[in-house]
């Protein structure tokens, strides 16, 4: 469908053709200067030791998990509320998720939840930034720590987002960050682990290029996991960018904040006072059933604008029907969130229009059900 405003959108330009037509101009297509430069530039910008670029985020994930030695028999704590690849990578890599609880109103990782749920199979517990804001990263390390287990985080959706003053990746043991066309910079498909530990780095190269220490010596089974130069050009264009990116978005996240908090029964994003969202998602809850949410995308979709559930608890997925997890905050919040369009292309007139089709179309979906 063509949308009128559309939930996202990436914002490129003649920088991004222009470098990758750059590398198309060169002999070399992978694995060269440019991913070089990529994961250098994208980790010093995050103030982190290293990084390391992959194919996407999901194998990311699972790269970090065999790096680790975390495989059959062990645990991984994730939230439900959150992309699948977040549990499917824990599942790829061998081991088991454990779904944990969301605070209802930042929808991370409930800190509580995630104490009362830990054993002594849980190797890791994976902090996910929902939406661009950051989780309860101290609570979290203490529970990590007093487990002996790690403390990785799903940047996918913060890039640039900080804690506590503290760039997100950096906190954990190593953070994943995705490149997909709805993240606030892209190159198509992508993935990074930015890490302070050389070891785990280099052992992560390793597997993303078939386990390759020399040519054709392989001394680990990896994959072929590698980033295009192609990728890795445009990603460079991209995060020369994303300053600008997310100083718009904030803007127009702040104008949202604004007309939402006027409208009856929409609550919008919580922010915590120690973090910055970078939003690469606007999140509202609706104080009504989902029946009603769902009427309301309809609503909405009518007046050309895109809003999707951002997300479907995981552990009601098919694929999990058999993974015992009982959450209930989790199954009502995901019962009345709803985000709203926010990229830096959108225009505040615009913004407008989409708290002006909310208002509209919950009073429309209300008035019917009367």
């Amino acid at each position: 469908m063509s949308w009128r405003i559309a939930l996202a959108r990436p914002d490129l330009g003649e920088e991004e053709i222009s470098a990758v037509s750059r590398v198309l101009r060169g002999p070399i297509l992978t694995g060269g200067r440019e991913t070089e430069a990529f994961e250098s530039e994208f980790a010093a910008y995050h103030v982190a030791g290293h990084g390391v670029a992959f194919a996407n985020g999901t194998v990311a994930l699972v790269a970090l998990y065999a790096a680790l030695g975390i495989g059959p028999g062990d645990e991984v704590i994730v939230p439900s509320l959150t992309f699948v690849s977040s549990a499917t990578s824990v599942v790829l890599a061998g081991a088991t998720p454990v779904f944990a609880e969301v605070d209802p109103e930042t929808f991370n990782l409930d800190p509580a939840d995630v104490a009362r749920r830990m054993g002594p199979r849980v190797k890791a517990i994976l902090a996910v930034h929902y939406g661009g804001q950051p989780a309860d990263l101290a609570e979290l390390a203490e529970i990590a720590e007093a487990a002996g287990a790690f403390l990785l985080e799903d940047a996918a959706e913060a890039h640039g987002a900080r804690y506590r003053g503290r760039y997100v990746g950096t906190l954990g043991l190593a953070g994943m960050f995705s490149f997909t066309p709805t993240k606030n910079i892209t190159t198509g498909e992508g993935g990074m682990i930015l890490t302070g530990d050389g070891q785990l780095a280099e052992r992560l190269r390793l597997l993303r290029n078939h386990g390759q220490s020399e040519p054709y010596v392989h001394s680990l089974l990896g994959c072929n996991w590698r980033l295009t130069e192609m990728q890795a050009a445009m990603g460079r264009a991209q995060l020369a960018k994303l300053n600008g990116i997310l100083a718009r978005k904030l803007a127009l996240a702040d104008q949202m904040d604004r007309l939402i908090e006027r409208l009856p029964g929409v609550q919008p994003p919580v922010v915590r006072p120690d973090r910055e969202h970078v939003h690469m998602l606007y999140t509202v809850k609706l104080d009504s059933s989902a029946t009603v949410r769902d009427a309301v995308i309809d609503e909405m979709s009518r007046r050309g604008i895109e809003t999707r559930v951002y997300f479907p608890p995981v552990h009601r997925q098919p694929i999990f029907r058999n993974t015992p997890a009982v959450l209930p905050v989790t199954e009502e919040v995901g019962g009345r969130i709803l985000s709203l369009p926010i990229h830096s292309r959108l225009t505040f007139g615009d913004v407008e229009e989409v708290a002006g089709a909310l208002e509209e179309s919950v009073g429309a979906v209300c008035a019917g059900r009367r």
